[in-house]
């Protein structure tokens, strides 16, 4: 193979880059035709009784979600906090820091109405891409501009992290928890978000609420489509934007399920060859499989690990910018490095600002 340097040199459409990428689908040489979509996959919910007293809660086919309440978004002065000076110590000179500026127009994409709740799935079965990061980080970024009505699901089947990254965990419930009452949290009727929200968590600034996955393995026998599909109605009824943080088992059928019932796909993935043949790879088996028109609306994020960009970001953005529906580039930050808390503050005000423009890219068209 040769070098990534070799690759970065400008090429024409029958380039080794779009060769290897094209791996036996004729795209470097002609086009191909998408197999028709398949129907969106349906499992019936067991009936559900209401406790007495209280009115009856149905669970709707996926794909056909009612309207969610949209909250009224803060405005610009509302979202900068005055920093207070501990009690007993005199006040110090203030240092001037960059404030964030996020574009008024990525703002203002962000918070018009979506009509119903949106979800949205990020996805590559390679791990180490920044899936947990784009999804928090984006949901941070919705949940900031909208005043809230966010939620990111980690669907890792396998001990996922983005419960322990994405906020303050004020108690120790996670889907587990929720699957295992799950008839209860149905029939609440009105008294749903209220029922729902003791299984949440909360990120540290409020721009968004978690459900965090669980530790034990064995779980992933319980999530089978049927549940999926009623925590996933739960958390379109109560929340105006679903993030998912998904596994990397593409023939999972929880995998196959939330991508059967999402409204946006988003390819993580970082400047490296791995992790770029891995993404086009999973684009290649979603078309196989009839869902080429989720690839074709798909928004694909390249996430910075380092500071240095490397020579194939040029080309990856080229590349996926043609499969997908847009490329949006996201910066390095120091504060990510670590791979503890995220903290939507604490990236610099650029690494925020590109944030705001990446999930603006995201709810375009939704």
């Amino acid at each position: 193979m040769n070098t990534p340097e070799a690759w970065s040199n400008e090429r024409n459409d029958g380039s080794r880059w779009q060769k290897l990428l094209g791996r036996g689908r004729g795209r470097a040489g002609g086009a191909q035709q998408t197999p028709t979509p398949p129907p969106r996959e349906t499992y019936p919910s067991p009936p559900v009784g209401p406790p007495p007293g209280q009115a009856h809660y149905s669970v709707p086919t996926a794909g056909r979600r009612p309207p969610v309440a949209t909250q009224t978004p803060p405005s610009a002065a509302q979202m900068t906090q005055p920093i207070r000076p501990q009690q007993g110590l005199p006040p110090q000179p203030r240092q001037a820091r960059p404030q964030v500026e996020p574009s008024p127009v990525a703002l203002q994409r962000l918070r018009r109405d979506l009509g119903r709740s949106q979800v949205i799935a990020f996805i590559n079965p390679k791990g180490g891409v920044h899936k947990t990061t784009a999804t928090v980080l984006s949901a941070a970024a919705m949940g900031t501009a909208r005043g809230g009505g966010v939620i990111a699901w980690d669907d890792n089947e396998l001990r996922g992290t983005l419960g322990l990254r994405a906020g303050s965990a004020r108690h120790g419930r996670t889907i587990r928890h929720l699957v295992e009452h799950l008839d209860q949290v149905e029939a609440a009727g009105v008294h749903l978000p209220e029922h729902l929200d003791e299984f949440l968590r909360h990120s540290s600034d409020g721009s968004f609420d978690v459900l965090a996955g669980d530790e034990d393995p064995k779980l992933q026998r319980r999530l089978d489509p049927t549940t999926v599909l009623r925590v996933l109605d739960i958390l379109t009824r109560t929340h105006n934007i679903v993030c998912i943080d998904t596994g990397n088992n593409v023939e999972s059928p929880n995998w196959r399920t939330v991508v059967s019932s999402v409204d946006r796909l988003v390819v993580t993935t970082v400047p490296r060859e791995d992790a770029a043949f891995s993404a086009d790879w999973m684009l290649d088996h979603l078309e196989e499989g009839g869902y080429g028109h989720l690839v074709k609306n798909a928004v694909t994020l390249l996430s910075m690990p380092t500071p240095n960009p490397g020579p194939l970001l040029n080309d990856l953005q080229r590349h996926f910018s043609q499969r997908t529906r847009a490329c949006a580039i996201v910066p390095y930050d120091p504060s990510l490095e670590p791979g503890a808390k995220i903290e939507f503050s604490a990236l610099r005000p650029e690494t925020r600002a590109a944030w705001f423009e990446a999930a603006a890219t995201i709810v375009d068209g939704l």
